[in-house]
């Protein structure tokens, strides 16, 4: 049954949603430093319903999904155990997702049969873009993945973003000369190596860095 116009829905908690993984996992200190209006925990299986995939298109090219493909997709991910860790931050207000960031967790036969947490798909609705939500969850990944005993945790980025976290950025205004830390410096990381990419079957490719 489809709400009266004009009325928002209720926020729904995490013990009433099938949720990919359990919410203990995501760093308490973390969630602390979100806003009191928001709310982060792991992706649910309805959360087609709250704008998961509007929100991924601020990143990249979205198909339309049906409910049944959603839900196909989700399971996927869930018959994975203790590798796929998708996580979503959530207005109280609209109980829509409003920032959303993936990590999922590569088992190595090298460094002592290690792992590495590979970040992905970070993306923030354009609503709430500058309270650095995209701070927050490659923070929540993060702390995800090195909890799950990972050695080192990679996150890939466009050379727009390189540029900015390696070149001094300034920026002049009256009261004289800012220097800003770069983002994902302030997340903990830095440049190591570099990647190379093959494209198969993808008519398009993503074509702006969003901001986060």
């Amino acid at each position: 049954m489809s709400l009266p116009q004009n009325v928002m829905p209720s926020f729904t908690p995490d013990s009433e949603l099938d949720l990919l993984f359990s919410p203990t996992l995501i760093p308490a200190n973390v969630k602390a430093q979100l806003g009191s209006d928001l709310h982060m925990r792991p992706l649910a299986k309805t959360d087609i319903t709250r704008s998961h995939l509007s929100v991924l298109s601020v990143l990249t090219s979205t198909s339309t999904l049906s409910e049944s493909q959603y839900f196909q997709a989700f399971e996927s991910l869930r018959a994975c155990p203790n590798t796929y860790f998708t996580l979503v931050i959530v207005s109280r207000e609209t109980d829509q997702i409003v920032g959303v960031g993936s990590v999922f967790l590569e088992q190595k036969f090298t460094r002592n049969l290690g792992k590495v947490g590979h970040i992905e798909d970070i993306a923030v609705d354009k609503s709430t873009q500058g309270r650095k939500l995209g701070l927050r969850i490659i923070q929540a990944l993060s702390g995800i993945s090195e909890n799950a005993g990972c050695y080192k945790t990679i996150l890939n980025c466009s050379d727009a973003n390189i540029r900015m976290c390696y070149l001094t950025v300034l920026w002049q205004c009256t009261d004289g000369w800012f220097l800003f830390a770069a983002f994902y410096q302030k997340c903990g990381f830095e440049k190591k190596e570099n990647e190379m990419a093959r494209y198969h079957n993808i008519a398009d490719r993503p074509l702006h860095t969003p901001r986060l």
